[in-house]
């Protein structure tokens, strides 16, 4: 199957991630980390926004009352629906930053963190719920990137980028975690695994930092699907659109001495697939 791609927003984004889909306003929800920035997008209007935020922004998702959920470089902050910021959790450490997150099937937020100098170990994956209380559930990890859950809830998908891993592990109806092995492994020159979504048939959609591409795997880890894209640095990919059937990816230029002229902006690969409707934060 050849699968082609569209430009849904020409930017020129440094560290463009955290492509969501927020179905309460139709519109895409992305960000620019290093540039401190929230993007939005309605392809129905083709309208576009974006919002500063006063540090490094690793995620955003939407919230279930309203407004935004940041995982920032100090913890993790609430943006209420008339703009006003407030501290959900905030735990300053030196060096470290929020990188990627989602939201579980029980509302909760699974914020994950990395060293900017990558240190092996020097990150966490946390749950945070509506009251701020955050729990560590994944210690010693370099760079917490895709975080995703089968369509039953049942199981999470989990991304440690040096690993080259795709994870599975067992999610508790209380949100515990338990389990971990490996359900794929990128091989050696294909790239890194970044940001990951899961579909409709439970299979495991996942963006190649250096490696060009999305991948698409079974439940049971087999590689079915390739969608080659002209810039190395692909950074996250999400369903998206009135249906879920559009696949949009983040991509970045920071590093490349001479990047495509669509390193950092906003892709969508239309009728790649079906995905699964994402639950809103519960706070």
């Amino acid at each position: 199957m050849t699968l082609a791609f569209d430009v849904a927003v020409r930017a020129e984004a440094e560290l463009g991630e955290g492509a969501t889909w927020d179905p309460a306003t139709g519109r895409l929800l992305w960000i620019d980390i290093l540039n401190s920035r929230v993007h939005t997008y309605d392809p129905a209007t083709g309208r576009r926004t974006v919002r500063r935020t006063g540090q490094h922004v690793g995620a955003v998702k939407p919230r279930a009352g309203g407004g935004l959920v940041l995982n920032l470089r100090d913890g993790v902050g609430l943006l209420d629906p008339d703009d006003t910021f407030r501290w959900l959790h905030r735990e300053p450490v030196a060096g470290r930053r929020g990188n990627d997150a989602a939201v579980a099937p029980d509302g909760s937020l699974l914020a994950g963190t990395m060293r900017y100098d990558e240190a092996p170990g020097g990150g966490t994956l946390s749950r945070v719920t509506g009251d701020g209380t955050a729990t560590v559930l994944l210690q010693d990890v370099t760079v917490s990137n895709g975080t995703g859950w089968s369509p039953d809830g049942r199981l999470m998908y989990y991304i440690d980028t040096p690993t080259r891993r795709i994870d599975v592990l067992d999610f508790g109806g209380d949100g515990t975690i338990a389990g971990r092995r490996p359900l794929a492994e990128i091989e050696e020159g294909a790239g890194f695994p970044d940001g990951l979504t899961v579909d409709a048939d439970g299979c495991v959609w996942v963006a190649l930092w250096d490696g060009g591409a999305v991948r698409r795997y079974t439940p049971s880890g087999e590689l079915d699907r390739v969608i080659e894209l002209p810039v190395p640095r692909v950074t996250c990919c999400a369903f998206g659109g009135p249906g879920l059937t559009d696949l949009y990816v983040t991509t970045a230029r920071v590093g490349l001495t001479a990047p495509h002229p669509l390193a950092g902006s906003l892709l969508v690969v239309p009728g790649a697939g079906k995905g699964v409707a994402q639950p809103a934060f519960a706070g």
